[in-house]
């Protein structure tokens, strides 16, 4: 008969759904269940950790996990986050309202609504707002994409 999750438990898995899943996160979530079960005075090895994590989530085992997911995958950001950055040189603050992992797993798409629109034209003969903007960005928030003299398109931060 399986045993049954205590509330504790389920709260440890909680945590860890809002990270894309990769082996790290689940290695993490195999660590919090170990000290969990230790508290309870149950103590489990970690490979037994491992394994049990894995079905949680669905896998067979822990080998079958392993495989199917990825290394590592961490989210610099998360929608509903607050963040501050500059798009096209221009200085703004927003919501991020969406974030997409890439197949390269080291870039991500992200989209941000300003606080208040953004002018991204440099001219003074005309001006051209966004309120939003989709940009891809790396691991640190900086997108690849480059202006003319070699700025990034889109510079982010958290707030």
């Amino acid at each position: 008969m399986a045993r049954r999750l205590t509330q504790r438990e389920k709260q440890i898995m909680t945590s860890f759904s809002l990270d894309t899943p990769s082996t790290a996160s689940f290695k993490a979530e195999a660590r919090a269940l170990r000290a969990e079960r230790a508290r309870a005075g149950e103590p489990i090895s970690h490979g037994a950790a491992l394994e049990e994590i894995a079905r949680r989530h669905g896998y067979r085992d822990w080998n079958t996990a392993h495989a199917a997911v990825p290394e590592r995958a961490v989210s610099p950001f998360q929608v509903g986050q607050r963040v501050r950055g500059a798009y096209l040189r221009q200085p703004f603050t927003g919501l991020v309202i969406g974030v997409q992992l890439l197949a390269d797993m080291r870039h991500y798409q992200v989209t941000v609504k300003f606080d208040r629109p953004v002018d991204v034209v440099t001219s003074k003969l005309f001006t051209a707002f966004r309120q939003r903007v989709t940009a891809i960005i790396d691991l640190r928030g900086i997108s690849p994409a480059r202006t003319s003299d070699g700025e990034p398109h889109l510079r982010l931060s958290k707030i």
